[in-house]
C-alpha cells in the first residue's frame, strides 16, 4: 500500500492508517504491536495527536481491545497503541508473565515503552506522556505499570484484574512492594502518582473466581496473593482503599450488568480519557 504525503510533509504507509497491521517491536522481534491512527491524521498533522496503550487480556485480544478505542481516538485526536506480549515465551507453559512486569531477563515495562519510542518515530507525535489502560490481565500490567512509571502516564484506567498489587512495605512483589527497589530499581514516587487520575472499572457481576485464586505453591502463588479479597470487585475495592490511604486520585465505579467483559468496560475508560488525558 502507497505512502501517503500531506501539505504538513507528514508522510504515512496506508498500512499504518487505520486499524494497522501487526508491527514487530524493533527491540525485541519475540513481541510485536498494533496500532489505530485517524486517517485524518494527514490532514490535521500529528502535532495534536496523543497516545493511548490498551493492553490485552491473557486471551491477547491485542487487535479487539485497541478497535473498543477507535471511536475515541477519532473524536479526541489520538494513536491507540496495542501490545502483543505472547504466551510461552522464555517458558512454554507461561500465560501470565508480561502481568507481574518481570520474568527471568525480560521487563514487559521496559518492552512497552520502547514500543512507545517506535511508535512516536512513526506517526512524529510527542510520547512524553500517554494514558494506559488495561483489561484482566492487561489491568495486572497496567497498575503496576503505573507504580514504575508515574511520570510517564497522563492518566490511568484498571478495569478487572484478577490479582492486585498493594502498596505495602510489609510484603514482597507481586503482593507488596517492599523489595520494589531490589527487582526494578526505584521506589514508589507518591508526588507524581498523586498527579495521575486513575480509574478503577469492574462488572458487579463479576464474580467468578476459578481463574483468579492461586494455589498454594503453583503459579505465582507466594503468601498474601489471596489476601486482597475473593473476587476480581472484592480485590479491587482493596485497591481502592489502598491508593485512597496514600492520597491518589482515584475513582472505582462497579457497571451494572457486566460480567468479565472487556466493552463495557472500554466505555466508561473512554469518557473518563476524554474528561482527564489532556489535562
Amino acid at each position: 500500500m502507497p505512502g501517503q504525503t500531506t501539505e504538513n510533509n507528514f508522510q504515512l504507509s496506508g498500512y499504518y492508517l487505520g486499524a494497522s497491521t501487526t508491527i514487530a517491536c524493533q527491540h525485541d522481534q519475540r513481541f510485536s504491536f498494533c496500532t489505530y491512527a485517524p486517517p485524518s491524521i494527514l490532514k490535521d498533522g500529528p502535532e495534536e495527536y496523543r497516545l493511548l496503550v490498551a493492553v490485552h487480556s491473557s486471551d491477547r485480544d491485542y487487535q479487539d481491545i485497541r478497535m473498543q478505542f477507535a471511536n475515541l481516538a477519532e473524536e479526541q485526536k489520538l494513536i491507540i497503541l496495542a501490545p502483543l506480549f505472547p504466551s510461552g515465551i522464555a517458558d512454554r507453559n507461561d500465560n501470565d508473565n508480561y502481568k507481574y512486569i518481570a520474568y527471568r531477563d525480560i521487563r514487559f515495562d521496559l518492552l512497552l515503552l520502547q514500543m512507545i519510542e517506535e511508535a512516536a518515530a512513526l506517526y512524529n507525535i510527542n510520547v512524553d506522556r500517554f494514558a494506559l489502560f488495561g483489561f484482566s490481565g492487561g489491568a495486572h500490567f497496567a497498575h503496576r505499570f503505573f507504580y514504575l512509571h508515574p511520570t510517564r502516564l497522563s492518566a490511568v484506567s484498571i478495569a478487572a484484574p484478577g490479582s492486585v498489587t498493594l502498596m505495602n512495605p510489609d510484603q514482597d512483589w507481586w503482593v507488596g512492594t517492599r523489595n520494589m527497589e531490589e527487582l526494578f530499581g526505584c521506589s514508589l514516587n507518591f508526588p507524581a502518582m498523586r498527579q495521575v487520575p486513575a480509574q478503577l472499572l469492574v462488572g458487579n457481576e463479576d464474580t467468578n473466581t476459578q481463574a483468579i485464586t492461586h494455589q498454594t505453591g503453583r503459579g505465582k502463588w507466594m503468601p498474601g496473593a489471596n489476601g486482597a479479597g475473593t473476587t476480581r470487585i472484592d480485590r479491587l475495592y482493596t485497591l481502592y482503599e489502598n491508593w485512597r490511604s496514600h492520597d491518589l486520585n482515584v475513582t472505582i465505579e462497579e457497571i451494572a450488568g457486566v460480567g468479565h467483559s472487556s466493552p463495557p468496560l472500554a466505555d466508561p475508560a473512554a469518557k473518563f480519557f476524554t474528561k482527564h488525558m489532556r489535562e
